[in-house]
């Protein structure tokens, strides 16, 4: 009996044995799997630097001047997170995101300004790019923008309106595009152009205003049939009834004290109004749909679109187990400045706002009313999609310990001259490698962020955020990008407190994007400055500037239809010779680069002038050298009158150690980009992956490609030319 007891004991410990050490082998192995990387919500904010940041210590606080706009969203995730006090972009919108979502500096891919409709694919987010969303998706991550896009597309590239999908995003609902169009001064067709300069019926208080309209709202769908109502007095947030219908997609009929069966036909559904209706672009994975203005999913408040698609798009990942990353791409605080709606406006500031759009300083109200109006709109997106919720009081209450959410915010570049806030340099903003131009805000927060509420002095580039989303998914960033990035990484600034800096150096750069044949955008007058920034004859307009190219008004300017703002100051001079010196323009610098350290800063800057000796163009190149810090609230920025070249005595030996240093450290970087002829995929070969390429291009588009390498707007025999002739490793 003894035996076999002992017998059956270890037969079953011969059968248990095997199934317990398997069952250990699960348990260990569930024991040790990583878990999911966190979600990635990525903010970017348009037009908004650093300047306009009260929790960054900046926003005019302590200056007596008007406060900074009321962000207590942002105030309250910078809270628990990091402030970056120190963070570069680029000077213009289309560079800085690049940079941003490719990790890569614009010299690289050649764009170098705002995208227009002329800018040619050599200067758009190529596909052979590793964007953001294709960089995560080897950790796993489902990946939606919401918003404005203006990296590639939708002119002359293949991609057309599916660049975002071409370039990796999983879901897209925005505007490819980027750029708001003009206000539509007809509200609608209610009235003639020019009557209402913030494109609504405002209330009676205004001229030709009412406080009574029917509002007919557009048919959700091509075919169907719009519904009116009357809308009578002001809301409870000051919204002219106008306003109240134009938030709401419609048009308001003013004065009319009922609805009519039908529309009536003088109104314009498919205009385009700013920031309230405009024709939206969805990409969901291959398919691409187009939505026109004339349709409900076309109008309403930009922010408010953005954040709904937000909303519904986080919601749905609650069904699977993937990480994502969602960019909410703001369209604000980009002009035309367009009052959005009073209820986005808790501190209310719409009381300060008039009806008059091309006031200077109502537009500084407004610039201030829309950053407002975004900040709430950010805080509603985090409450529904469960990130944060409402206290008692109203106000947000974030823990990010909480949730498995990483959240980024920053600028895409610095603030638009008109919006600056002192004592920053609204002459040098926007559109330049200055302080006021590259230097953004940038706050980190999430359940990776050790010690929260704290600031970082560190200098940091807006490519750093890029190897810093691959950090937070668990990714060998360098490994990832063959094509090489310029970005560092940030992780250790989340982890560490007492981290150590990162960079030596910081680099920003602009300048004009490649257009065919040597063409570049037209000249448009910005005050005394000729600039080429505006893409088009109505941003020019849009920005209070006065076109001088194709299509110009022959009663607003000297000579129409020219190309070049050097021809601004040829015909001043031909108009009033004895006088050019008092007349001539200013020209806006073509070409603008700036590199620092952490107490000098060199700027290198290019433009063409008009030589009257010899009624020709001149190339002007200048560099100026300053001493730079980030002290609140008044921190020591590049002004005109600062530069040490110019300073009586010449450089200190400090001083010209530094400048010295910084010369060669931004020869460093532009000669990094060697030119590689043929080699239209980026990656160091010129070969028969090239040559393969070009051809099916030619064959299925035949137009503007990374492959046009004559950049005359065309994939043709003549670039093929080029790739056979230069067979063989790039050089370098």
């Amino acid at each position: 009996m003894e035996r076999n007891s002992m017998e059956r004991n270890s037969l079953m410990a011969s059968a248990v044995l095997p199934m317990l050490a398997m069952a250990l082998a699960i348990v260990s192995h569930v024991a040790i799997a990583a878990p999911a990387p966190p979600n990635i919500l990525l903010v970017i904010m348009d037009d908004v630097g650093i300047d306009q940041m009260a929790s960054f210590g900046y926003g005019g606080v302590g200056l007596q001047v008007a406060p900074p706009p009321s962000m207590p969203s942002i105030d309250a995730i910078a809270r628990q997170g990091l402030r970056f006090r120190n963070t570069w972009s680029m000077p213009e919108c289309s560079p800085g995101r690049a940079a941003l979502l490719t990790g890569r500096y614009p010299l690289r891919n050649n764009l170098m300004a705002a995208l227009g409709p002329n800018d040619l694919a050599n200067s758009q987010v190529d596909p052979y790019e590793v964007t953001i969303a294709k960089l995560l998706k080897h950790a796993g991550y489902a990946s939606g923008m919401f918003g404005k896009f203006h990296i590639a597309g939708p002119d002359n590239n293949e991609a057309g309106n599916g660049a975002p999908a071409q370039l990796g995003w999983d879901h897209f609902y925005g505007w490819t595009s980027g750029l708001p169009a003009s206000i539509d001064t007809t509200a609608g067709g209610v009235a003639a152009a020019g009557t209402y300069s913030c494109g609504f019926v405002p209330d009676s208080t205004s001229t030709s205003g009412a406080d009574v309209g029917a509002c007919y709202l557009p048919p959700v769908s091509p075919g169907q049939t719009s519904s009116c109502a009357v809308i009578s007095g002001n809301s409870p947030a000051g919204d002219s009834p106008g306003l109240q219908c134009l938030a709401r997609g419609g048009i308001l009929v003013p004065d009319a004290t009922a609805c009519e069966s039908t529309p009536p036909t003088t109104l314009k559904f498919d205009l385009e109004n700013a920031h309230y209706a405009s024709a939206l672009v969805v990409n969901r994975g291959d398919m691409v749909n187009e939505v026109e203005p004339g349709t409900a999913r076309g109008r309403g408040y930009r922010s408010t679109i953005e954040v709904d698609a937000a909303i519904r798009w986080i919601r749905a990942r609650s069904v699977t187990p993937r990480p994502w990353m969602a960019t909410v791409s703001f369209s604000a605080a980009h002009t035309p400045l367009q009052p959005p709606p009073g209820a986005l406006l808790p501190s209310g500031v719409a009381h300060n706002i008039t009806a008059d759009c091309t006031n200077t300083l109502n537009q500084r109200y407004i610039a201030d009313a829309m950053i407002e109006a975004m900040d709430s709109e950010l805080g509603r997106l985090l409450v529904e999609t469960g990130i944060a919720q409402r206290q008692e009081d109203g106000s947000l209450g974030y823990d990010p310990a909480a949730t498995n959410t990483m959240i980024i915010i920053v600028g895409d570049n610095g603030s638009f001259g008109t919006t600056v806030k002192l004592p920053f340099d609204p002459t040098r903003a926007k559109a330049t490698a200055y302080q006021t131009g590259v230097w953004v805000p940038l706050t980190v927060s999430g359940p990776m962020v050790s010690s929260p509420n704290r600031n970082v002095m560190h200098m940091v580039n807006i490519t750093d955020v890029y190897h810093l989303m691959g950090q937070i998914a668990r990714l060998d960033v360098p490994a990832l990008t063959p094509r090489g990035i310029d970005g560092v990484g940030m992780l250790r600034y989340l982890r560490n407190p007492a981290a150590n800096a990162q960079r030596k150096i910081n680099f920003a750069e602009g300048g004009l994007n490649i257009q065919a044949n040597g063409g570049r955008n037209g000249p448009c007058m910005l005050g005394t400055s000729c600039s080429h920034t505006p893409v088009t004859k109505s941003v020019c307009e849009d920005n209070g500037g006065t076109w001088w190219g194709k299509g110009a008004d022959p009663t607003l300017v000297l000579k129409v239809d020219l190309e070049q703002c050097w021809q601004v100051n040829q015909a001043i001079y031909e108009n009033d010779p004895a006088n050019y010196a008092q007349n001539r323009a200013g020209m806006a610098n073509t070409s603008y680069r700036a590199v620092r350290n952490d107490n000098f800063k060199l700027v290198r800057n290019e433009t063409l002038d008009y030589d009257p000796q010899n009624d020709t163009s001149v190339l002007v190149s200048t560099e100026e050298f300053y001493r730079i810090n980030q002290n609140s609230p008044v921190p020591a920025i590049d002004r005109q009158g600062r530069d040490l070249l110019a300073a009586q005595g010449g450089l200190t030996a400090n001083q010209q150690r530094n400048y010295t240093a910084l010369s060669k450290a931004m020869d460093k970087i532009l000669a990094s980009e060697v030119s590689c002829p043929g080699d239209g995929n980026g990656d160091g070969r010129v070969d028969q992956t090239d040559l393969d390429n070009e051809a099916a291009i030619a064959l299925r588009w035949g137009k503007s490609s990374t492959y046009d390498f004559d950049y005359d707007g065309l994939t043709d025999d003549a670039d093929r030319s080029v790739i056979q002739s230069n067979v063989g490793a790039c050089p370098g």
